[in-house]
């Protein structure tokens, strides 16, 4: 049966490895298909979890989804293309020592990438056989623990968004709860506890190979500069079951909150809770706090957790008027961000053509824009097409250096040779020009939708208009 397996693995690989795209990161390919079963049948396939883990069915499924989502090499320098032709020779081993609960997972590779608010974010990037073993070992385990997770929870899950919490952070400002009490864990990736985090694993998942594969996962080390640091806390993000370990260790919170009877939206380690009145929320801040340090042994961030209005705060990059019905509006640290980001690509292209800079912006550009279209605050959308614009203008003043080749340019684009002349020699700064009228004249918006610039403002109208 297991050389079976191991023919019919790599075989489907080619049939399934034209799949492309990336995210969502936090949906398991077997997780959408969670089905309804008696408690007997539960109990049995709980103790024999491990049978169903390497299934061949399940095996398929998370080969597809390590394929699709490509990713970088772990430790071992195998890259996702190399995965097939190493399970076609491994995979009856692999499954034997799965089943005999003898597998060791490799140690994860360290990586550090900037967080949007500042500081650094730690990812441990596991080898690529190790996050098929863990995709199928997520979907399986969601089947378990996906059902009774809470309403109120929008992270990580199939079929569940930012969006959908964003939307039922403003259903809850809108029903009259104007204050909302905002709580931010501090490195929670970084400091679960690994019994903690099994206890509540154990509570569903009987089976002990798997409850050792996971702490085995929790525990591996992670190498560093060439030296493997073992792990005694934490489930770094860059794997397929972190994030789904973080849900079954929170869920805890969510049944509380729902217990104290609660209007609140988490995703992942990001939860706001909407209370009447201010005594209300000082009380549920102090509660809350009490209970995760002492419950959950996580730690609260007291400089970024706090008490304020939904329109002083922001909510997975969004935040909202103080209306009685509240407007979706993008929050103005996520304007920053990506006037950040633009930056950055525009800096580096003042030595190549214009067409060449917009096409390297446009991805970062539909992506935000996509993320954003609930947006209904309109002005922060045409203000960014004006920056844009200004910049690129900017960009060309730049490259064009001598008074004369600006001269030539500006009349080469319809203004007069007087103006032309004047503008080029007004003796201002690049940004000063960029502004100017001469510039808007030379190179109005039609020029940059000709060369594909995304619009801000057009890209959203189409998107509103779709729904």
């Amino acid at each position: 049966m297991a050389i079976e397996e191991a023919e019919a693995l790599p075989a489907m690989s080619g049939a399934m490895s034209e799949g492309s795209g990336r995210k969502p990161r936090e949906n398991g390919e077997g997780a959408a298909n969670v089905t309804a079963c008696s408690e007997s049948s539960w109990a049995e396939v709980s103790t024999r979890l491990m049978e169903e883990v390497v299934s061949r069915g399940n095996m398929m499924a998370a080969y597809q989804r390590v394929v699709r989502n490509k990713g970088a090499a772990g430790i071992d320098g195998m890259l996702v293309g190399d995965l097939k032709g190493y399970l076609q020779e491994q995979w009856p081993r692999i499954k034997e020592e799965l089943l005999e609960g003898t597998y060791q997972p490799q140690p994860v590779r360290k990586v550090e990438i900037p967080k949007p608010g500042g500081g650094m974010r730690m990812l441990g990037i596991p080898t690529v056989l190790d996050r098929l073993i863990q995709q199928a070992l997520h979907q399986e385990l969601m089947r378990l623990f996906e059902p009774e997770f809470s309403e109120h929870s929008y992270g990580f899950r199939p079929g569940r968004s930012a969006h959908q919490a964003v939307q039922a952070a403003r259903r809850h400002a809108a029903s009259g709860r104007r204050w909302v009490v905002d709580i931010d864990l501090e490195k929670f990736f970084d400091r679960v506890g690994h019994d903690i985090l099994m206890s509540r694993v154990s509570r569903k998942v009987k089976d002990r190979r798997v409850l050792r594969l996971i702490r085995r996962y929790l525990t591996v080390g992670m190498l560093e500069g060439g030296i493997v640091s073992p792990r005694v806390e934490g489930t770094p993000q860059g794997g397929p079951l972190s994030p789904l370990l973080s849900n079954i260790l929170l869920d805890e919170f969510d049944k509380e909150l729902e217990r104290r009877g609660h209007a609140f939206c988490r995703y992942a380690d990001d939860c706001n809770i909407y209370v009447h009145s201010r005594r209300a929320a000082e009380r549920v801040m102090t509660s809350l706090t009490q209970f995760l340090e002492q419950q959950l042994k996580l730690k609260v961030n007291r400089v970024k957790s706090a008490i304020g209005r939904p329109w002083e705060r922001t909510f997975l990059g969004y935040s909202m008027t103080f209306h009685k019905k509240p407007r979706l509006k993008v929050a103005e640290a996520s304007v920053k961000r990506l006037k950040a980001t633009l930056r950055q690509v525009f800096r580096r292209g003042r030595g190549r053509s214009l067409r060449r800079v917009i096409e390297e912006s446009t991805p970062k550009l539909r992506g935000w824009i996509a993320y954003f279209r609930l947006a209904e605050v309109k002005g922060v959308f045409e203000n960014l097409d004006g920056w844009v614009r200004r910049k690129l203008r900017c960009i060309l003043w730049r490259q064009w250096k001598r008074s004369f080749t600006r001269a030539r340019n500006l009349m080469w684009r319809g203004l007069t040779e007087l103006r032309a002349w004047k503008s080029a020699q007004n003796g201002r700064g690049p940004w000063w020009n960029s502004g100017a009228s001469h510039m808007h004249d030379a190179f109005r918006k039609s020029f940059f939708d000709k060369l594909g610039l995304v619009s801000f403002v057009d890209h959203l109208r189409r998107f509103q208009s779709a729904l």
